[in-house]
């Protein structure tokens, strides 16, 4: 896991949110595999967090495609950036929170 990874994990495992979470879930869609960095279960909820590689127009593009497969298939998928996470983590744990109401 990255840094980012670890701050929010430390946050959110052990039902510290009152629900569980996994980390680094595998999915398979249509042949794809993808593997999300965290999965509630009881929500359908995936929250990925991104470096600055997902800058990178090829791997935006693969990350909405991704999104998208998610989507059509139930799942509701949030997103924050690593300095979001490793700067402001309160936000983010209040955002992932407005997700599982």
């Amino acid at each position: 896991m990255t840094k980012a990874e670890e701050v929010l994990w430390e946050r959110i495992r052990a039902k510290r949110l009152g629900i569980k979470f996994r980390r680094q879930m595998p999915f398979v869609f249509g042949g794809y595999k993808y593997v999300v960095d965290f999965y509630c279960p009881s929500k359908n909820l995936i929250i990925e967090i991104d470096g600055g590689i997902h800058k990178v127009k090829e791997v935006e593009e693969f990350d909405k495609f991704r999104e998208e497969k998610f989507n059509t298939n139930g799942y509701a998928v949030i997103r924050f950036k690593n300095l979001d996470v490793l700067n402001n983590i309160d936000y983010v744990i209040e955002k992932i929170k407005d997700n599982i109401k």
